[in-house]
């Protein structure tokens, strides 16, 4: 069987995405999706979506991480599929609407850039100078000095695999104070490495930020990773954060034919 795929990335988080309305993609073959993602022997990839049809919705994002396992919400990957759509024809305007693993979403498109609606986030847990936020996924965030010269891959696997997240896992990000901006680097789960850009760590480091002092109380932040930049709205209230937006440019890579 052929099926057609779609390379697309945000900020160089980059993503299969595969339009499967008519729900012909094996997405029980976990090996499958491990090797499409494999950078040497497959397409290569961070993760794989696959495009399905929802009653009251323009479309389900379904996500799996690139070792073949369902993944949970990826914020860059939520932005790449909304300009999936909007380029499929699925949606004609700039506004979406989707549901995804962690409940609906809403986006708009201008341009190249996707601004994306993230689920709120109703608290937030400090352990020593580590915060533990879930932005859609589970995210560690720990600031520190000198983020360009850290081993990510160490630090992050140490953190990942510690008794607490060994079972579940996290994600990790590691955020440096520039100015008024940060920088993010992390090491996502199922990619089990860094990554160039990860939107839900992006929004877990902005709001961790304001919780510092960093940032407003309520406002937005400048972010920089190592594959470009992103933007992220917010707004604090009750011990939470509401009305969170992640934005920032999503890009068409090329597309193919794939036999499976």
């Amino acid at each position: 069987m052929q099926i057609r795929f779609y390379k697309y990335q945000g900020t160089g988080n980059d993503f299969v995405l595969v339009d499967d309305r008519e729900n012909r993609f094996p997405d029980q073959d976990k090996k499958l999706v491990e090797r499409i993602c494999d950078r040497h022997f497959g397409i290569g990839a961070d993760g794989l979506m696959l495009l399905r049809n929802e009653p009251g919705y323009d479309f389900r994002m379904v996500y799996f991480n690139s070792d073949g396992a369902p993944g949970s919400m990826c914020g860059n990957g939520g932005r790449c599929i909304c300009r999936f759509a909007h380029d499929l024809g699925i949606v004609n305007g700039s506004e979406i609407n989707f549901i995804a693993y962690d409940g609906a979403h809403n986006a708009f498109i201008t341009g190249d850039n996707v601004q994306l609606k993230m689920s709120d986030v109703h608290q937030t847990e400090l352990t020593g100078t580590d915060y533990f936020i879930d932005t859609g996924s589970p995210h560690v965030v720990r600031f520190m000095s000198d983020v360009s010269g850290l081993n990510v891959y160490a630090a992050g696997r140490e953190v990942r695999y510690s008794p607490r997240f060994a079972e579940q896992g996290t994600n990790v990000n590691f955020v440096e104070v520039m100015g008024q901006n940060i920088f993010v680097r992390t090491y996502e789960r199922g990619v089990e490495n860094e990554t160039l850009s990860c939107g839900t760590g992006v929004t877990a480091s902005a709001l961790a930020a304001s919780l510092q002092g960093i940032a407003p109380e309520s406002g937005n932040i400048a972010v920089e990773t190592k594959g470009g930049s992103l933007m992220v709205h917010y707004h604090r209230r009750n011990g939470g954060f509401d009305d969170i937006w992640l934005e920032g440019p999503a890009k068409f890579v090329f597309q193919g034919e794939l036999n499976v």
